[in-house]
């Protein structure tokens, strides 16, 4: 595989194209170097190959994960695309290769740097994940709940699960600010689509006045004796702060501002 020429893989940005990029360097016996967005190339030297997204060719790789390597190394492929990663695309192909090459033991040796990487990436996304369960704040808009986050990871469909069945009867919005998608929820349905753009009408005095008391329930159990303001940024990391109604004032003219404390 040394020997196969370099490339650098053009692709849509999904999930299934990455899987393709994975079928055709192994039909095609190439080596993607580096991958790239087919809307924001990037400047290289190596040869451009430009990869369709091909729905059975990306049923048939990720079929194969579970087959040739194990399930656990199919779920880390699965979960390592939604995570922040540097160059995240070049290290899940290496793991899928050395996966191919040896099997199960692909996620077991974390002492090698393809494995050890993938997995520091996955406990950084499962951390978040499970703080977001807790720190997601909702406000109640025109008869539905929304709520903004702004997390490193791609967590709306780790997310997913968990709001959609504690809202299970509910009708609500979470949005991503920093990968600018929605999950859309009414029951019985959902969908995670692409949202550009997320304009969140002005709070009616009903849910203000829920947000003051929210602020002074939170204020009111404080022990003064025992504040520690490092352990608690430690349990409620401080680039939370920005979307919990704990934090913040109400709204102003000039725009949001927070309470910083």
């Amino acid at each position: 595989m040394s020997q196969w020429p370099q490339f650098q893989y053009t692709y849509d940005g999904s999930f299934a194209g990455f899987l393709c990029c994975v079928y055709e360097s192994y039909v095609r016996r190439e080596l993607p170097v580096c991958f790239a967005m087919a809307e924001d190339p990037r400047l290289t030297l190596w040869p451009d190959r430009a990869v369709e997204t091909c729905r059975e060719h990306a049923e048939r790789v990720y079929r194969s994960l579970a087959r040739r390597i194990c399930l656990e190394a199919q779920r880390w492929v699965v979960r390592g695309f939604l995570t922040c990663m540097p160059e995240k695309e070049r290290r899940l192909y290496d793991f899928i290769r050395l996966g191919y090459s040896v099997g199960p033991a692909a996620v077991r040796d974390l002492t090698d740097p393809r494995v050890a990487a993938l997995h520091t990436a996955l406990l950084h996304l499962n951390g978040e994940v499970h703080l977001l369960r807790g720190f997601v704040r909702f406000s109640q808009q025109e008869g539905a709940l929304v709520a903004e986050i702004e997390p490193k990871n791609r967590v709306l469909p780790l997310l997913r699960p968990h709001f959609c069945a504690r809202y299970s009867g509910e009708r609500f919005v979470i949005y991503d600010r920093t990968h600018r998608e929605a999950l859309f929820y009414q029951p019985g349905r959902w969908a995670i689509v692409p949202l550009d753009r997320f304009e969140v009408a002005a709070p009616d005095q009903a849910e203000l006045d829920y947000r003051r008391l929210w602020r002074r329930f939170y204020d009111t159990i404080a022990i003064e004796e025992r504040r520690n303001p490092k352990c608690r940024m430690t349990h409620m990391p401080k680039r939370y702060w920005n979307t919990m109604t704990e934090f913040q004032t109400d709204p102003a003219p000039a725009g949001r501002k927070e309470r910083m404390e």
